[in-house]
């Protein structure tokens, strides 16, 4: 299993470096969605499936969507039509898709395989998951959530037009300031 979890590490790693160093936000984001997903293989691996699933079912599921509606509220002017063409082309997909497969492969191999045997396998149930990030990690999730607010309310400024006044006493008081 040791083999799993190193094709893993190195397809977290290829992702990571593949989001931060792309040009195309949404690309980025298909990039940041693999990279998630390895880290839940990862975790799952490392015998936390608990926290593997609430790696899939909150970061890669509900933030991403989330990203997806930022990047989407960005003003991108007419551009922005030619790059949602280019989106549906296979060469878009070809990287996440190959990366997405062989951790899919990587988790069938491990629900399938008969002789699977964690290292040290502890069951936390999500209660003390829940009462540890409400009390001794609050600082962390709080600090989380407001970086995460902030990115958002970031993004709507940054995509908001200028608003256009079209009273002609407004357009004249305007003009003159």
């Amino acid at each position: 299993m040791n083999i799993l979890f190193y094709i893993a590490a190195l397809i977290a790693i290829f992702a990571t470096v593949r989001m931060v160093t792309g040009t195309n936000a949404v690309h980025s984001l298909l990039y940041l969605i693999v990279s998630l997903l390895s880290v839940s293989v990862i975790f799952f691996l490392l015998g936390a499936p608990f926290i593997a699933a609430l790696e899939v079912i909150i970061y890669a599921g509900a933030i991403m969507v989330l990203f997806v509606f930022v990047i989407m509220m960005l003003n991108t002017g007419s551009g922005g039509v030619r790059k949602e063409h280019e989106l549906l082309k296979a060469s878009t997909w070809i990287g996440p898709g190959i990366t997405s497969a062989i951790l899919c492969g990587e988790m069938l191999y491990v629900l399938l395989a008969p002789a699977f045997h964690p290292m040290n396998r502890i069951e936390i149930p999500p209660a003390a998951v829940g009462a540890l990030l409400f009390s001794k990690y609050i600082l962390i999730v709080e600090l989380a959530a407001f970086l995460l607010a902030a990115g958002i309310i970031g993004a709507y400024h940054l995509g908001q037009k200028p608003k256009l006044s079209h009273h002609r006493y407004l357009k004249n008081e305007e003009a003159a300031t």
